[in-house]
């Protein structure tokens, strides 16, 4: 019984560090696959589907970084890495919600864990986002 609390207890903290770490991919992932479920649907078969939500989520993420390191103001750079974060949070609420739904018999404490949880997974994947574009300083052109 003890083994199974402690892999239980390993097993979920190994499922929200692999969350966290994808979490920063969750709006090209929703972006790529309805648009592979809308070529599919369209008639270009499975592969056609596939090869089209790849590039599609390719491009999404892409455009994340074009726009981070494009745009120099920060205020727009937050609002461009909470356009792309705002997913991870919704996410992250599903996620808690799934693992409490069974185990907290209070609604009150289920809405609030989960809305931790969403808030904790949204800034964290908001911070991975930020830190990969670099520090500001490091996308200034030097006036030499």
């Amino acid at each position: 019984m003890i083994i199974a609390i402690i892999a239980c207890v390993v097993l979920t903290g190994m499922l929200c560090m692999l969350f966290f770490t994808l979490a920063t991919y969750a709006l090209p992932f929703m972006l790529g696959l309805e648009v592979a479920r809308y070529a599919y649907h369209s008639g270009s078969g499975v592969l056609g589907a596939v090869l089209v939500g790849i590039v599609v989520g390719m491009l999404v993420f892409g455009l994340a970084f074009l726009l981070l390191g494009i745009v120099r103001s920060p205020a727009l750079q937050i609002a461009v890495a909470l356009v792309y974060t705002a997913p991870a949070a919704v996410a992250g609420y599903a996620l808690v919600y799934g693992i409490t739904h069974e185990y907290v018999p209070s609604d009150i404490w289920r809405q609030l864990f989960c809305i931790a949880g969403g808030l904790f997974v949204g800034f964290s994947a908001l911070l991975r986002l930020m830190a990969a574009t670099g520090p500001a300083q490091a996308r200034i052109p030097s006036q030499t």
